[in-house]
């Protein structure tokens, strides 16, 4: 038994083609560095009852989803192994599940939050989030995610009353600072960096939130996600808008969060790659 557990984040841009991707990450993961033990997935990109529940559990991991077609969609995926107790199924192991942001009525599934019985470690609260990416910061669409952060924060403020081990996982669609921006002065004022998005990223970080990325010495120009246009991942020209936010119990027991690039270089990838961070069990 590890003396730690790893959760990871991962907007897939379509489970259905990206299914193999997964399932083989997990492998490389197990076999070569240490099991990714909860995987919060964005951008399924399609309807609940076409997730791949039995591929997945064939795989060892049990799993719950919020999707809708075409678009949008979040999942948290747990390995069995590393569960204290399996019920009869993910309905009854993953506790309080919360689908969507309590009292905002929206048809974009972009929350997923589950408390998680980890074995040899108390209960985790992960939250699988697909932030609206807001288009541009003169439409509506930017409107609507400013306004979908701001129900985030009410909605995570009481999150945290009731869940002192919370974790925050997902896509922010938000670079927080000019080194998560591989040209800054390019993308000034733009979506994504926008002084407005920025603040809204603080206030989360206010509420008790860690970047657990930023905890640790890092690499200078380390992104999680590359247009595909223009050799974006070959020329190193991304973006770090995937994040892990911890609560401040979570904080004292991160000892490593990173970004794993070698999914973006397979064949036919995602345009983000994986992002990890290791809680201690004690």
């Amino acid at each position: 038994m590890t003396d730690s557990i790893r959760i990871a984040a991962w907007n897939v841009n379509s489970l259905k083609v990206r299914l193999p991707h997964v399932l083989r990450w997990l492998q490389d993961q197990e076999k070569t560095q240490q099991p990714i033990d909860a995987l919060c997935l964005q951008e399924l990109k399609l309807t609940d009852d076409k997730y791949p529940h039995a591929e997945l559990e064939a795989a060892g991991y049990l799993s719950i989803a919020a999707g809708q077609k075409t678009y949008n969609g979040v999942a948290i995926i747990v390995r069995k192994a590393a569960l204290a107790s399996i019920a009869s199924d993910a309905s009854t192991t993953f506790l309080k599940p919360t689908r969507n942001i309590p009292g905002n009525e929206d048809e974009q599934q972009r929350i997923l939050a589950a408390t998680i019985p980890f074995a040899g470690i108390p209960p985790i609260r992960l939250i699988s989030a697909y932030f609206p990416n807001g288009q541009s910061p003169d439409s509506d669409k930017f409107a609507y995610k400013l306004d979908w952060l701001s129900k985030l924060q009410d909605w995570l403020t009481e999150e945290l009353q009731q869940n002192q081990r919370l974790a925050l996982l997902g896509d922010f669609n938000i670079a927080p600072d000019d080194a998560d921006v591989h040209d800054p002065k390019a993308w000034e004022g733009q979506n994504l960096v926008s002084p407005p998005e920025r603040n809204a990223f603080q206030e989360l970080i206010k509420l008790g939130f860690s970047d657990s990325f930023r905890m640790f010495e890092q690499a200078p120009k380390t992104f999680s996600w590359w247009d595909y246009r223009m050799m974006g991942f070959r020329r190193n020209a991304g973006m770090r808008i995937d994040h892990i936010l911890l609560s401040a119990a979570l904080q004292e027991q991160c000892s490593a969060s990173l970004v794993d690039k070698a999914p973006r270089s397979w064949e036919q990838p995602s345009d983000h790659a994986p992002v990890i961070a290791t809680i201690k069990k004690a």
